[in-house]
């Protein structure tokens, strides 16, 4: 696939190495501290998320040479998969585009949580990386709005927050969490 039409893909592309094993460490590294990040928060060791890349912590600092560069990059990292995701959704029908959107977002809150007790949300690269999601899933919601599938009194700010408080709730296991989440999602459906 080529690259998403947003700002926070240049900003990924401008950070990964070009050397092919280099890129192959980044990435790694990215995947660990993601994880890293939803099971520990923002605590995180970065000798365990190097471990866990299969590097080692000079790698790391190579890449990465403050842990808030390390936060940085998981963070653009996500929101350009969630850019991404837009694009490979937009084919669906509207209401099955939204949610399969939305889906990938509650998967991206978690990782968001950790990132941004470290992270400003003045800060250059939040506010590009909320500008960019919005831009690709805004009309998403737009879409599925014309076609008379979702609520008109509703705009994407409204969602995004309803998605994400839901995600801030402790669940028992994946299978909960989007049971409740089909539930509000029922809520915002028109025409079933």
């Amino acid at each position: 696939m080529t690259a998403t039409p947003f700002p926070v893909g240049e900003i990924v592309a401008a950070r990964r190495p070009h050397r092919k094993d280099a890129a192959r460490n980044y990435d790694a590294l990215l995947t660990a501290a993601r994880e890293a990040f939803a099971e520990h928060g923002s605590d995180a060791s970065l000798e365990d998320i190097a471990r866990r890349a299969g590097v080692g912590i000079g790698t790391l600092y190579r890449n990465f040479p403050t842990r808030r560069d390390l936060f940085e990059s998981v963070y653009a990292d996500e929101v350009n998969a969630l850019c991404r995701a837009a694009v490979e959704v937009a084919d669906l029908a509207p209401w099955e585009a939204l949610t399969a959107w939305l889906d990938r977002f509650a998967g991206y809150m978690v990782t968001k949580r950790a990132v941004r007790e470290a992270l400003n949300d003045e800060s250059e690269i939040f506010q590009t990386c909320r500008d960019s999601m919005y831009a690709a899933g805004g009309p998403l919601l737009e879409r599925a709005q014309r076609a008379g599938v979702a609520r008109a009194d509703m705009d994407f700010v409204d969602l995004l927050r309803m998605v994400a408080g839901i995600t801030a709730t402790a669940f028992d296991d994946d299978a909960q969490r989007d049971r409740v989440l089909a539930i509000a999602l029922d809520g915002v459906r028109t025409g079933r």
